[in-house]
Formats: C-alpha cells, sequence, structure tokens
C-alpha cells in the first residue's frame, strides 16, 4: 500500500508541474517536464525516505504535512540552486496545491477506510 501512496504523491506533483508549465505557456515535452518537476520529486523522495525511516506508511495527515513541507521546501531550494527562480507568489501556490492534494486524498482515504471498519463492524 505504501508503493501506491508513493505513486499518488509523485502523481500529485506531476499535475502541479504539468498545469504550471500549460499555464505559463511552456509546452509540454518530457525534458522540459523532468527539468521542472525534478527539484519537487526529490523534495518528496526525501520526505519519504524520512516516513520510511520512521516507520510510518503515509497514511494519515501528520505523514502528509512531512511529505509537504519536504516537497516544497526541498523543491524550491534545489530550484534556487540550480537557476530556476522561486518567487514568493510560486512558493504559495506550489504549497497550496501540493497541500491540498496530498492532504485531501489522505483524508479521502481516510474517511472510505473508516467507512469500511464501520460496515465490517456492523
Amino acid at each position: 500500500m505504501r508503493a501506491a501512496r508513493v505513486a499518488a504523491d509523485a502523481a500529485v506533483v506531476l499535475v502541479f508541474v504539468g498545469i504550471g508549465r500549460a499555464v505559463h505557456a511552456h509546452g509540454f515535452n518530457i525534458a522540459g517536464l523532468a527539468s521542472t518537476a525534478w527539484p519537487f520529486l526529490t523534495g518528496l523522495a526525501a520526505g519519504w525516505f524520512a516516513l520510511v525511516g520512521l516507520r510510518h506508511d503515509g497514511s494519515v495527515l501528520l505523514d502528509g504535512v512531512l511529505v509537504v513541507l519536504s516537497t516544497v521546501a526541498l523543491g524550491m531550494a534545489l530550484r534556487v540552486i540550480s537557476g530556476q527562480g522561486t518567487a514568493l507568489a510560486f512558493v504559495l501556490v506550489a504549497l497550496g496545491f501540493l497541500g491540498l492534494t496530498m492532504l485531501g486524498w489522505r483524508l479521502v482515504e481516510a474517511g472510505l477506510r473508516n467507512r469500511g471498519l464501520r460496515r465490517g463492524a456492523a
């Protein structure tokens, strides 16, 4: 199940990057997508490595907060190092979009899990 959660977070990052590239008319090609995505995917990987080290499965909201903060903070730091830029508005949009989506799917999963538990108890 952990692999599915990692994949869900990675998909969120790729959607974020894809939307950003489309909105800013940067075009949609693999090289451009990879160039924009790698800092965030690296931050995401760092967050997930931390969760694995803590023996968490990434399912709870607090796990999601760690992953979001790692993705955005490290992603922005790597963008600065690589000369890609990090305007405040971009940082806020990234934090908002990635926060809502990464925490959102965890809330949906928790609701479905709780619903299944209630059905099983009935």
